[in-house]
């Protein structure tokens, strides 16, 4: 079984995210509205966190050592100005995206093996992290005209 491996990357990604939630929102607080979602999505990363412990004690936990994987990156510094903010976002809805999808294939495998437990876990994570990258995807919108136009 490989559920192992993906739950690794998820536990992996899922606290690179909210780290990197953290900084966004710190080094963006000029943003209302980064600043303060960022710090409840972080929070809600901590919680897919906690929602993975019962089940790597159930399945347990492998490092994926495939060096060509992709991996999930955080972000290391915040950039400054209207470009920076763009630039972060989308760093950010990359690494959500790897996220969200990363909890579909999950709910896929728990599907096949039949495992409730880790259905109920897997579909709240899940609908949380793909509300994640809606609320990026329309902020990077919001964002692409005054950043990308203005001179």
């Amino acid at each position: 079984m490989r559920l192992p491996i993906y739950l690794g990357m998820l536990h992996d990604a899922e606290q690179t995210l909210a780290e990197s939630w953290r900084r966004v929102a710190d080094g963006h607080a000029a943003e209302a509205d980064v600043h303060h979602l960022g710090h409840q999505l972080a929070g809600q990363c901590d919680r897919h966190i906690q929602a993975l412990r019962p089940l790597v004690a159930h399945y347990g936990e492998q490092p994926d050592d495939e060096p060509e994987r992709l991996a999930a990156q955080g972000l290391s510094q915040v950039r400054s100005g209207p470009v920076g903010l763009l630039r972060d976002l989308q760093d950010l809805y990359l690494l959500a995206s790897f996220v969200a999808i990363t909890w579909d294939l999950v709910e896929q495998a728990g599907q096949a093996i039949r495992d409730p437990d880790l259905l109920a876990a897997v579909r709240s994570c899940r609908e949380e992290s793909t509300t994640q990258v809606a609320f990026l995807r329309t902020r990077l919108e919001q964002a692409a005209p005054q950043a990308l136009a203005s001179s």
